[in-house]
């Protein structure tokens, strides 16, 4: 979405009151007041910094300008963008990333420089590397820009700073070869460089059109995990992953010879938590490391050890990879990192039996020097899962580590769209966020009446390559765990029946050719993703006299997700239900967020179909 957009001309007349006209446009557009440092900078940056670049009849009247256009959803935003055409007819697109910064120091992060941030010095990622990472997610998210092969140039402005010493330092050479810094009195450079890629105006046509991209993305998680583990970062990691990854292998590389460290990293659906997780990975075993990936949750291991098959024999493999049960007996910093995707998932007791070890959060932080813990603690979705941000911090402090608390604030599933998970979150009632934008043009959700149908349309997705699934919620018994020909899921009204995943193809069945037929749960799909997910929501989520409720008994006897809950309920009913219902919406939340271009939903229960479809976007 685009806060401003005019031509060069245009612009230049709005320039002395830009920072009025940029803040209507936030308001109108996107629904919210800006901070006075902000509004600021927009007057400094754009009014005056800006305004004197784009003074030269060089630069085409009618090229494109942009201002504040968000890349990903509500997350990150590219300050100044202008289109047209360069000299050989081809579109054309330039980005200038802009820093007030006036000092800048050495980071011991790699692509990263320190700087005075909030009233404080701190690391931030390199003006040069955040810029290329916004050129790069448009070439390798935006379809328009693909598709059409648009011309893409980024470089940053830090139109303050008199000295180039650190930020053109040879460390930084790479990304400087491709994405230049200019600094204050380098605006006749920073003039040439859009010269020379924009030679023609087209007016705010290309912009729109970019505007307008659908955002997908071009590669998957599970496609790329092989390459990455021989030390190719084929995801582009953008600002705060670019940042978290960066911490994980600095703090690591400290704890060998110094104190034991844990780093807890808050994010929701899809902000990068298992990309960057094999990422570091990648770096710390090819930095000899003694690393291991550690998830609760048996799918995703079992997708990337069936990706990884393909490239590495079992052997090389196998150590890479955990569950988060395996050390109740490790003798202490055994492990150079542990990196625990999915950590919400922790339980206490390991094992079977549950009857093994004390506390997983504990007994993780005591068998590793740095200690990595990715969570979301919406995404709580059984009645055993204990990880929590709190619990982590608690163990730590008892094992004298040093603790630093990391946030991923922009998702990048979903179709980039921020807003999906936002309304989604909404209408569950899980977080208030009434000032979301999601819209159906940029995530296709869709609310089906008849389950033969939507698995059918799951299907014909599939059809393309592999990457669409059908999952449900566990409220129906598991009846052919021992007799295979019967069907689980029976919604007679339709002559739908199904059958659950749970013993074709274990924690391997989201990536199995044929398990399209079958159905899936929460515990086979979740921490991984397809490209369209059909969702069939049980009686356990309802909607009554206007209101979404949840109703634990009409989940299946032979779910294990709630084992625990009638216990509870005969010592403490309100304590009971309340957890009852945060585990429901929980898993609901979870398998809707699992689709990055789609999400096609059927409710059993009328009511709550009506009740849904009322609350689609416009």
């Amino acid at each position: 979405m685009l806060a401003y957009l005019a031509t060069k001309d245009q612009f230049l007349v709005d320039a002395p009151v830009i920072e009025d006209r940029v803040r209507a446009e936030v308001k109108r557009k996107l629904g919210h007041d800006v901070a006075p440092a902000e509004y600021n900078s927009w007057r400094n940056s754009l009014g005056n910094a800006m305004a004197n670049v784009m003074h030269s009849p060089e630069i085409p009247g009618d090229a494109g300008v942009a201002i504040e256009y968000r890349v990903n959803g509500r997350g990150y935003r590219i300050d100044f963008m202008l289109s047209g055409m360069n000299a050989a007819k081809r579109e054309s697109l330039v980005i200038v990333e802009l820093k007030q910064w006036t000092e800048i120091e050495f980071s011991e992060l790699s692509d990263h420089v320190r700087t005075r941030l909030g009233g404080g010095i701190h690391d931030t990622v390199h003006p040069s590397y955040q810029a290329w990472s916004y050129s790069s997610h448009l070439k390798n998210y935006n379809e328009y820009i693909y598709d059409s092969n648009v011309s893409v140039t980024a470089c940053a402005y830090l139109h303050n700073c008199m000295d180039s010493r650190v930020v053109n330092e040879s460390r930084y050479e790479e990304k400087l070869r491709e994405v230049p810094v200019f600094i204050k009195g380098q605006s006749a450079e920073l003039r040439s460089l859009i010269n020379a890629n924009i030679s023609e105006g087209t007016g705010t046509a290309l912009l729109e059109r970019i505007d307008r991209a659908v955002i997908r993305p071009s590669q998957q998680l599970a496609d790329v995990v092989g390459s990455m583990l021989k030390g190719e970062e084929e995801f582009v990691l953008i600002d705060d992953q670019k940042t978290v990854l960066e911490k994980i292998v600095r703090t690591s590389q400290d704890s060998l010879t110094g104190q034991k460290r844990v780093i807890v990293v808050n994010g929701g659906p899809g902000t990068g938590k298992s990309v960057i997780s094999i990422n570091a990975l990648a770096r710390l075993t090819g930095e000899r490391l003694n690393a291991r990936y550690v998830t609760p949750n048996a799918a995703p291991r079992a997708v990337f050890e069936a990706k990884l098959k393909k490239i590495f024999r079992k052997a090389e493999i196998s150590h890479l990879f955990s569950g988060s049960g395996s050390f109740t007996e490790i003798p202490s910093e055994s492990f150079d990192t542990l990196i625990v995707d999915e950590a919400h998932r922790l339980k206490m007791k390991s094992g079977m039996f549950k009857n093994l070890g004390e506390n997983q959060v504990k007994e993780i932080i005591n068998s590793a020097r740095t200690s990595v813990f990715f969570i979301d603690e919406a995404q709580k979705v059984t009645w055993s899962d204990v990880g929590g941000i709190s619990m982590i911090e608690e163990q730590a402090a008892f094992a004298g580590a040093i603790v630093e608390r990391l946030e991923l604030t922009s998702q990048f599933r979903c179709s980039g769209s921020d807003d999906y998970i936002a309304w989604l979150d909404e209408i569950l009632g899980i977080r208030a966020d009434t000032a979301n934008y999601f819209s159906l043009d940029k995530f296709d959700f869709q609310i089906f009446d008849n389950p033969e149908d939507m698995h059918q349309s799951i299907k014909e997705k599939n059809k393309a390559n592999n990457k669409s699934r059908v999952v449900a919620g566990y409220c129906w018994d598991w009846i052919s765990k021992n007799k295979p020909k019967l069907r689980d899921i029976s919604i007679e009204e339709f002559g739908y029946k199904a059958t659950w995943n749970l013993t074709s193809d274990g924690s391997e069945w989201i990536i199995s050719p044929k398990s399209v037929e079958e159905v899936g749960c929460i515990h086979t799909c979740q921490g991984l993703e397809v490209d369209y997910i059909g969702v069939i929501v049980g009686r356990d989520l309802i909607v009554r006299e206007g209101t979404l409720t949840t109703d634990p008994s009409a989940r299946a006897k032979t779910d294990k997700s709630l084992a625990g809950y009638k216990k509870e309920f005969k010592e403490d009913p309100v304590s009971a239900n309340l957890k009852a219902d945060e585990i429901i919406r929980n898993t609901y939340r979870t398998l809707m967020s699992r689709g990055m271009k789609g999400c096609f939903v059927y409710f059993v229960d009328p009511e709550t179909a009506r009740y849904f479809k009322g609350l689609l976007p416009k």
